[in-house]
């Protein structure tokens, strides 16, 4: 692989860092700033919901500029959000902060992931997005527990300083290594970019990641006070089991990702039946502490399995001058899911069902999505089969 993609690698660590680690900080920002505990949860909303929003702004606006000065702009954005974050004096100066820092996220994975792709050859291309997004597993696996460690020693601002600092270093990183476009970007009309949306294969793909990460969301946004309150480890004990959570996000994305390689139907099908299967399994495992160690690994492992199939899927149903778009809305897609997840958990929670109810309510979700993805498969095969009838 190019030295370029782990460039990307490095972007999408310091963007990952941000989005996940008040995960571990929210009985932190909760106590600090005098809110509950669903009420910081709101932070993920937040983050997710500024993502959906930027993802097909931000593409459009920047459709004309050459990637790599795109993924800068981005990157800057992203670092000044942090900085805010850090400096901020109530919830609601944290919760504009953390939609400025989200409306950055969409459109740098969109563009990261046609830059991954471009740099290798064809029959790599979902491993180069696999290994962009191992920037986001090894943000799980390091940087969230560390942030979570660092939140508890030295208070939670201390936390977005750093991420500050690590968006920095990832901006110099993409600078010194992404190379420079080839070739001038002459996009193609507005009307052609949005022409893909209507197509019912890219519709199902995006009503897919939104579903798919719904469900794991529900759980990864509640995972601390889950922990903590329903497993009963100590707070310090959090950012160790986070490491575990981290370790399985890596491995489900690089499989996933060599999985979809070799064929894209069945990785799509497959990773989402182990995701909805883990969902359910987590709802009694979470109840001991051992079963709370495997079933962080294991909903890191099949949670992440997921994004590669899902994001390939895309891009191959939308194809031509829209893959920019398709691109990006999928990322906002995935972030909509983590809204989504976020609210239903904390609905769970305010209705007195308990944290134990979160991952059985919250399995049904990828559920629906593995319901979709049999679907759009089998319309795929059978359009397969009607154009070589059609050619006869």
């Amino acid at each position: 692989m190019p030295i370029a993609l782990y460039a990307l690698t490095v972007g999408a660590f310091g963007i990952g860092v941000t989005e996940f680690v008040i995960m571990g900080l929210l009985l932190q920002v909760s106590a600090d700033l005098g809110i509950s505990v669903p009420l910081a949860g709101l932070l993920m909303t937040g983050y997710a919901l500024g993502v959906f929003v930027g993802a097909p702004i931000l593409t459009i606006a920047t459709r004309s500029l050459p990637r790599k000065t795109t993924l800068l702009v981005l990157m800057a954005i992203f670092t000044l959000g942090n900085l805010a974050a850090a400096l901020s004096p109530s919830f609601g100066w944290l919760m504009a902060a953390r939609i400025v820092t989200a409306l950055a996220h969409g459109t740098f994975f969109g563009v990261g992931s046609l830059v991954a792709t471009s740099l290798v050859a064809p029959e790599r291309k979902a491993s180069a997005i696999a290994l962009m997004f191992t920037g986001l597993t090894l943000a799980t696996l390091l940087g969230v527990p560390f942030g979570s460690w660092l939140g508890l020693a030295f208070g939670w601002r201390s936390t977005f300083w750093a991420v500050t600092a690590i968006g920095l270093v990832a901006l110099v990183v993409l600078a010194v290594f992404v190379p420079a476009d080839r070739e001038r970007v002459v996009p193609g009309s507005l009307a052609e970019e949005f022409k893909v949306l209507a197509r019912p294969q890219v519709q199902l793909g995006l009503v897919m990641t939104v579903l798919g990460f719904g469900g794991i969301f529900a759980v990864f946004t509640f995972i601390q006070p889950i922990l903590v309150q329903l497993a009963g480890f100590s707070e310090a004990a959090v950012s160790p089991i986070l490491l575990v959570f981290g370790g399985g996000l890596v491995v489900g994305n690089l499989l996933g990702g060599r999985w979809t390689d070799r064929r894209l139907a069945p990785a799509l099908i497959g990773s989402i039946a182990l995701l909805t299967v883990a969902m359910f399994a987590s709802g009694f495992a979470f109840h001991s502490q051992i079963g709370a160690i495997i079933a962080a690994f294991v909903l890191g492992a099949a949670a992440f399995a997921t994004v590669a199939p899902l994001q390939m899927w895309v891009l191959q149903q939308a194809g031509g001058a829209g893959q920019g778009l398709a691109s990006s809305l999928n990322i906002a897609a995935f972030n909509l899911g983590n809204a989504f997840g976020a609210w239903l958990g904390g609905v769970v929670i305010t209705q007195g069902l308990g944290y134990g109810a979160i991952a059985p309510v919250a399995a049904v979700v990828p559920l629906l999505a593995l319901g979709l993805a049999i679907l759009a498969v089998s319309l795929e095969r059978r359009a397969a089969r009607i154009v070589p009838a059609c050619a006869t």
